[in-house]
């Protein structure tokens, strides 16, 4: 782990669907010191931003290139198929794939499912982005399948979405460049584990202070501790059964009155 941050703040990139504002907020909180910087990318621009030196780590969809980008998985996202409010499956909870087999299914261009093979009937054309394909849904076109976060971001009120069960998933990670494992990073790395701000990884550490140690006279080894002054040496030490504690009496004269 390299020691420096070269940057005067820790840049943060994300691509859409993906919502940072918990973990900047606690950033905020803990790192007064140095200010987030958020960097919104396309998923396709995310991996050249963190390997050019412009974003220190980012929020990107899985897979990336683990020879040159470290990266630990988040989470999985629900898979959903958006429709028009009237369509049949809109009257469902959820379906398959093998459900869209009569229906044009857009995939854009930036599309970020892992498929095999697609489901459905394929459009004449490809749209460019997942927005350009929420409007032609919106259209009569066709339907679109993407991570439920997509289908929020591009919400429409004569839309809707159902899951399906056997489409593929996009999983969320936060990466950053394998030779830029900075402190930022080890601190941001600690915030999205869920570590607290005392856990002494996820941030740098302070040296522990050091206790001043008694020393011993020389032949006070293994001997018996002297009685503190008022205190009697034998048995019970003043807190026993016929000590001074143990039945609340005084030891000595009564004071005058």
């Amino acid at each position: 782990m390299t020691g420096s941050e070269d940057s005067p703040a820790f840049r943060l990139a994300y691509v859409p669907g993906v919502i940072p504002a918990k973990w900047v907020r606690i950033w905020n909180e803990r790192r007064t010191d140095v200010p987030l910087t958020l960097l919104q990318v396309s998923a396709a621009e995310a991996v050249g931003l963190l390997l050019g030196g412009d974003a220190d780590a980012g929020l990107v969809r899985l897979p990336v290139d683990r020879s040159v980008l470290s990266a630990i998985p988040l989470y999985t996202e629900t898979t959903v198929v958006v429709v028009p409010k009237d369509h049949v499956v809109a009257a469902v909870d959820e379906v398959t794939a093998e459900d869209l087999a009569d229906d044009i299914v857009l995939h854009p261009l930036d599309d970020t499912l892992a498929w095999e093979r697609l489901p459905g009937r394929p459009a004449i054309e490809r749209p460019a982005t997942t927005e350009d394909a929420v409007d032609l849904v919106a259209a009569g076109i066709g339907v679109l399948v993407v991570p439920q976060s997509l289908a929020r971001l591009h919400h429409r009120k004569d839309l809707t979405y159902r899951p399906v069960t056997d489409a593929p998933e996009s999983r969320i990670a936060l990466s950053w460049p394998e030779n830029r494992t900075t402190d930022l990073v080890e601190d941001f790395i600690g915030i999205v584990r869920g570590r607290t701000v005392n856990s002494s990884r996820g941030r740098r550490e302070e040296p522990e202070a050091q206790q001043p140690k008694t020393k011993k006279r020389p032949g006070t080894e293994g001997a018996a501790r002297k009685p503190a002054a008022g205190r009697s040496a034998g048995r019970g030490g003043g807190a026993g059964k016929g000590g001074a504690a143990g039945r609340g009496t005084r030891q000595g004269k009564p004071r005058r009155k």
